[in-house]
């Protein structure tokens, strides 16, 4: 027991549970649920008295005090709030809101201070090992394409602002082109893959993001090319949206714990 790893979870809706129920069954080895925060305090203390092991249910800054891993599936809202915890403590820090670390790269800083670390998970994108890797030479662009349902980016703050609409679409509509810290901005919860692939290449500010509403597809769809001294290549992923959330693809809660098991796994395959 001492030598398991003790995570915390910052936020319990459809990631964070899922991630908390496959600590609790014993499906990472080497890792143990030590406590979990969520808005709704009484619907998280339901969840975990269905636990075999429940967790306390604690605020946001208590996480980084009782676990050695932080992981952040919270509103990009509180960001701030766990991650900044996180790294003082010098915990190893997972977040989920990439996009709401491009406003925050301050603590990139306080975690070299700190030895914290923190570790950006791929969530629903593809390909970022061969990014990381053509990165270590140059990349000359990185351009990403993202296709969703309409439902999936209503709400969205630059829509919203625009008043662009993406009601009763009948063809495909291109609603956002800039680069991905414009796009973290305008679309916190849709596009936390544009700004992961903008941190493991060539940043936010020259990787290239279109969005477009697309009422023939019923899944997130991202196409990422590259050019690079090293390498041209293009990829492509479908994924299916949570029932829960439609801007969640299934893939991001078993990316974090794909993320979480290399912690402790004796041996790990990709970059």
């Amino acid at each position: 027991m001492n030598n398991e790893l003790r995570v915390c979870i910052g936020g319990l809706g459809a990631i964070g549970l899922t991630l908390a129920r496959a600590l609790d069954n014993g499906e990472l080895p080497g890792l143990v649920l030590a406590a979990v925060s969520a808005r709704d305090v009484e619907k998280a203390s339901r969840n975990m008295a269905s636990f075999a092991n429940p967790a306390p249910v604690v605020s946001l800054a208590k996480l980084a005090e009782l676990g050695d891993v932080v992981v952040e599936c919270a509103p990009a809202a509180v960001f701030r709030e766990v991650g900044e915890a996180a790294v003082r403590a010098g915990r190893i820090f997972l977040p989920i809101s990439v996009g709401a670390l491009l406003q925050n790269m301050d603590l990139v800083d306080i975690a070299r201070e700190t030895g914290a670390r923190i570790s950006v998970p791929t969530g629903a994108l593809i390909g970022l090992d061969a990014v990381r890797a053509a990165a270590e030479g140059t990349i000359e662009s990185v351009t990403l394409v993202t296709r969703k349902p309409p439902l999936g980016l209503k709400g969205a703050p630059y829509l919203v602002e625009n008043n662009i609409s993406v009601d009763g679409l009948n063809e495909p509509k291109r609603v956002f082109s800039g680069n991905a810290r414009e796009g973290a901005v305008g679309f916190p919860a849709n596009v936390n893959v544009a700004a992961a692939l903008s941190l493991a290449g060539i940043g936010p500010d020259e990787t290239k993001l279109e969005i477009w509403a697309d009422p023939d597809v019923d899944r997130n769809m991202h196409t990422i090319t590259v050019e690079a001294d090293s390498a041209r290549f293009s990829m492509s992923i479908e994924n299916i949206p949570t029932e829960e959330n439609p801007k969640t693809g299934k893939i991001t809660a078993l990316s974090i714990l794909a993320a979480l098991r290399r912690l402790t796994a004796p041996m790990v395959a990709g970059t």
